[in-house]
């Protein structure tokens, strides 16, 4: 089960900190602080740019949360941001699952971070799959690169995945070789696309076909659960 969209407010917050693996510090409220899968909505008092940034949660933190990359490179720490959210549905790790697989398909595993405290805390094992190392990982997690990833998709009982949308044919078809094998009992992936209405005005530029009707990412995601994209797969 996915968590439920929690009240949207509008707020506030401040850039604090930009860290080497180009997650940053947001300062805000803590009622602007999204879980891990939802998103904020972040636009810069001082930017030309009409269109506001989505913000992804990795990590907690004193006073607000640690975001996942990769914020405008105009920003700096001080920049005070203009926040509406927190929006969407994210990850929820199901009270049964005793290993667990988080999978960064095709880029950073910062978004798939905040989960790994919530699985240790329920005495599971915690397997991150990606290619690009982060340096404060916990020694319980065991770290294995992308070439692993079906081995321990089948070993797991919940995997949580984050994959860009312009990759999903290609992890449909990974899948696919799975279909005669044992899978989690639950799965979900987060669809990473632009968002940048943030379910105010169906612009469409999120959309995604799923069994054939339009689904759009930033309001009926952006977490999914796996069998809603991939009717074959469990979750």
């Amino acid at each position: 089960m996915r968590v439920n969209i929690s009240p949207m407010k509008n707020g506030t917050g401040q850039l604090s900190e930009i860290y080497l693996d180009s997650r940053a510090r947001i300062l805000c409220p803590p009622e602007l602080i999204p879980a891990p899968g939802q998103y904020v909505l972040a636009h810069a008092d001082s930017s030309d740019d009409p269109l506001p940034v989505s913000v992804f949660f990795s990590d907690s933190a004193p006073n607000g949360f640690r975001c996942a990359p990769s914020l405008p490179l105009a920003w700096r720490p001080g920049t005070q941001l203009n926040l509406r959210g927190p929006l969407g549905h994210g990850f929820s790790i199901p009270a049964f699952a005793r290993k667990v697989a988080l999978i960064a398909f095709d880029e950073s595993p910062a978004r798939l971070y905040g989960l790994i405290s919530i699985a240790l805390k329920q005495d599971a094992e915690v397997v991150l799959v990606c290619e690009t190392v982060m340096d404060d990982i916990p020694e319980a997690v065991e770290v294995q690169p992308l070439r692993a990833f079906m081995d321990i998709y089948q070993w797991a009982d919940y995997a949580a995945l984050d994959v860009a949308r312009e990759n999903l044919h290609q992890l449909g078809e990974m899948l696919g070789k799975t279909e005669q094998a044992k899978s989690p009992r639950e799965a979900q992936v987060l669809v990473r696309t632009p968002m940048p209405c943030g379910a105010v005005a169906e612009c469409g530029v999120c959309a995604l076909t799923i069994r054939h009707e339009w689904k759009m990412v930033c309001k009926d995601g952006p977490v999914f659960e796996m069998n809603s994209i991939f009717p074959h797969k469990k979750g």
